[in-house]
């Protein structure tokens, strides 16, 4: 198959090859693979809800949103290769495209399930990539992974975030949501964790994960004491800037530094999307630092992303697109996960659950179509092409997570029992 449309991306020169080595360069041809993917993917989309264009031809599916792959040859060969990593680099190199990005990877995870025959789903252990152990959540490897991301550029995350530069789910009032209302949207969300913490005056909180110190400045305007953690350099410096302009400096400490190494006691333990990049081998040990940091009767109020259980254990050691080039080394938990561990290794219970997957398929989109109105002040700061469509794809991705169900966001309450707290 000879692709006739305008040249993908991936053949360009003006892609750095340093940079974006698994893009500009097509993985090594494995015939059997390749027919196999492209079998397999032919009639996964003849039969959802969408509407396929090879190249062209004739359309596949059975209407919906549009794909258009342009160059098939390049898609199947690099989803052959390495699966949903291929279908994401094949995106990036611009051999495939979407006019509603988010509604064709709706559709797919919405089917996640089933695209693949169930006998394929059993030799997933042979053919999909396994992740580096170099990405463990180690203390050295957790620093590197979370520069990875978050230390990317300040500025970058200024262009999408709204003014709080909260990172994470905002709790809206209703849909759909309006950029204005995003600022109290993000304060209405850390607001509810603090209550859940019964943070207010007087309170010694522990934040692990500062984010650029939206939450350490509320809950010191309550009047609590606040140490938070980060492993990101960036981070630091805009936070205690940020605390700093705000007038408590004197009520937060901003360290970086790793979960493991804090010490000291707490009356209530705050962390906001961050059990997310901590990895399943390390979970025990991020809920019993959690525990020992915590002080009799204080509650412990955490945000995490979530999957559903059986997909956690199928993919748990499968190396993602996501884990790629987005957050090494980071696991969605289920939320049975959380409740095996902590009852395993911990004395906590969860006593409450708050989902709310809607509101982050709504944040995402927010940041998503600002993210994609900025090109020119994006490309300003440094980045390419490739990187626009990576994380386009990745916003988009993960909007979509959300809006067909497969992922969904918590707010959790973790505390020991009554008759252990009042030992």
């Amino acid at each position: 198959m000879v692709s006739t449309s305008p040249s993908p991306l991936h053949r360009s020169s003006a892609i750095d090859p340093e940079r974006w080595p698994d893009v500009v360069t097509l993985p090594p041809a494995a015939r059997l693979r390749t027919a196999v993917a492209e079998r397999v993917v032919r009639h996964a989309l003849a039969r959802l809800p969408l509407r396929a264009r090879i190249n062209g031809g004739a359309d596949v599916g059975l209407g919906g949103p549009t794909i258009e792959i342009h160059d098939p040859a390049a898609f199947f060969g690099r989803i052959g290769a390495s699966g949903l990593i291929g279908f994401g680099e094949s995106y990036m190199a611009g051999e495939w495209d979407a006019p509603d990005l988010v509604g064709v990877l709706s559709v797919l995870a919405g089917h996640a399930t089933t695209l693949v025959p169930e006998p394929l789903q059993r030799l997933r252990g042979i053919w999909a990539p396994r992740r580096p152990g170099g990405q463990l959540g180690t203390p050295e490897a957790a620093r590197s992974n979370i520069s990875h991301h978050y230390d990317l550029s300040n500025e970058l995350f200024a262009l999408f975030l709204d003014e709080t530069l909260t990172y994470s789910s905002a709790v809206f009032r209703g849909f759909p949501a309006d950029p204005a209302q995003l600022p109290a949207a993000q304060h209405r969300k850390i607001d509810r964790l603090l209550d859940l913490a019964a943070v207010g005056t007087g309170t010694e909180l522990l934040e692990i994960g500062t984010g650029w110190g939206e939450l350490a400045v509320r809950a010191a305007a309550r009047g609590a004491r606040v140490v938070t953690v980060t492993l990101s350099r960036e981070q630091q410096e805009l936070a205690r800037a940020r605390i700093r302009d705000a007038g408590f400096e004197d009520r937060v400490d901003v360290r970086l530094c790793d979960y493991r190494q804090i010490t000291g006691v707490y009356d209530a333990v705050v962390s906001v999307e961050m059990v997310e990049a901590v990895g399943e081998t390390f979970w025990p040990v991020y809920f019993r630092t959690l525990e020992e940091r915590l002080a009799p009767g204080g509650r412990i109020a955490l945000q995490a992303i979530t999957m559903p259980d059986d997909r956690m254990r199928a993919t748990r050691n499968t190396f993602t697109w996501i884990q790629k080039y987005i957050f090494p080394g980071g696991l969605l938990p289920s939320t049975q996960s959380i409740e095996r561990t902590t009852a395993e290794h911990t004395g906590l219970r969860i006593e409450h659950r708050f989902p709310f997957g809607m509101h982050y398929a709504e944040t995402l989109r927010l940041w998503r179509e600002r993210f994609e109105a900025r090109t020119a002040e994006i490309d300003s700061l440094g980045f390419d092409a490739v990187f626009r469509r990576m994380w386009t794809f990745y916003l988009a991705y993960s909007e979509a997570g959300f809006r067909s169900g497969y992922l969904d966001v918590q707010q959790i309450v973790l505390a020991r029992p009554r008759e252990e707290a009042a030992r």
